[in-house]
């Protein structure tokens, strides 16, 4: 059976922030994150908050979706995540 990876988008409490990531365990790495285990962008910026993501049957598949949306404007990211999620909460409780 393949490992399922995912690629997700992070914002701080009031949502000024977008952050966009790759893993192969997201309930994990999410929880990196609002622990503040991760050095670095997250950390700096208190971003807490899983406001999307979408799960790939590849490592290859989600690295390659990641760079597609980071090359995105803020406004077609925006759009994505409304898509998903038109309120912002925070979806790691549902993972």
């Amino acid at each position: 059976m393949p490992m399922q990876c995912a690629v997700y988008i992070m914002t701080n409490r009031i949502n000024t922030v977008l952050y966009t990531g790759v893993t192969s365990s997201l309930q994990k790495r999410i929880w990196q994150h609002k622990e503040k285990l991760v050095p670095g962008f997250t950390k700096k910026y208190n971003v807490i908050k899983l406001i999307y993501y979408e799960l790939t049957e590849s490592i290859e598949s989600a690295i390659a979706r990641e760079k597609q949306i980071k090359g995105w404007t803020r406004a077609k990211k925006t759009t994505l995540i409304y898509k998903m999620n038109p309120e912002w909460r925070d979806l790691y409780d549902e993972l």
